[in-house]
């Protein structure tokens, strides 16, 4: 029994004194871990109603406030419960080389979206073509890329594939030449029915005048005399000038009896009897 109590009366000691530094430990990482969450959302506050930083950085300013706040803590809390940090940084280093070749891709991605940033073929908000997916961009992070589509599809893109591919933006230049194809039959007089697209062009206030628009034959087809019709508008009428040019040509060929050419095709009977 005296040997029981002896072995208490040397544990108790040891227990009081690590079990307190791993409660004030375990405090300290519940605290850290609040502050930096804390820290990341004023960030991100901050840099939203900022005029100088761009909203493409402020996501990534919040996480690299979060994450920095979140390693001061954990060296803090080792420090606290007598792990040496020195030996710690020889560990994390050996640790983040095995890690660093079993995600080539992921560190592909990463510096991807480091090249995103620096170069900034693109901002949150800008509508874009990538890889053929088009869309708004929501937010540029360090591995993907997020994006809604036109209807309104939410879609996760890997930061190499977008950088490693042909990115079409829509929203840098003010205006945009609307390119259209228009066949008549060959029956028809060319010069009256680009005579009535350009009278369609000149009674619509969106087309620019400036550069001109442009009527012209671009091909004799198999079944039409094909026009490019090529008015020049602001970007954000390209889409409702495109719909309502193409309902007003259609209705003003009907009233000037021009007609639209079905595909055809002769067939040749042989009877060999």
């Amino acid at each position: 029994m005296e040997e029981v109590n002896s072995i208490i009366d040397s544990i108790v000691p040891i227990l009081v004194q690590y079990g307190l530094k791993v409660l004030a430990a375990v405090f300290v990482l519940i605290v850290g871990w609040s502050v930096a969450g804390w820290l990341s959302k004023k960030v991100r506050k901050r840099a939203e109603k900022s005029e100088t930083i761009d909203a493409t950085l402020t996501p990534l300013l919040a996480k690299v406030t979060k994450i920095l706040g979140l390693t001061v803590v954990v060296i803090f809390v080792l420090s606290m419960v007598g792990i040496q940090t020195a030996s710690l940084v020889a560990v994390l280093g050996a640790a983040g080389l095995a890690i660093g070749l079993a995600w080539q891709g992921t560190l592909a991605d990463v510096a991807a979206g480091v090249m995103l940033l620096i170069m900034r073929p693109f901002n949150v908000g800008d509508a874009v073509d990538i890889a053929g997916v088009s869309g708004t961009v929501k937010e540029i992070g360090l591995v993907t890329t997020e994006m809604d589509t036109f209807d309104n599809v939410a879609m996760v893109l890997p930061n190499s594939n977008v950088w490693g591919t042909n990115i079409k933006n829509m929203s840098v230049n003010d205006i945009r030449r609307l390119d259209m194809v228009i066949g008549f039959g060959y029956n028809d007089n060319i010069d009256h029915a680009m005579e009535t697209i350009k009278g369609v062009l000149d009674e619509d206030d969106r087309i620019l005048e400036e550069p001109a628009p442009q009527v012209a034959v671009s091909e004799l087809g198999g079944s039409s005399v094909n026009l490019n019709v090529r008015p020049w508008v602001k970007k954000e009428d390209y889409w409702a000038l495109k719909f309502d040019l193409t309902k007003r040509i259609k209705e003003r060929f009907d009233e000037e009896g021009i007609n639209f050419p079905f595909p055809s095709r002769d067939v040749y009977i042989h009877n060999e009897n």
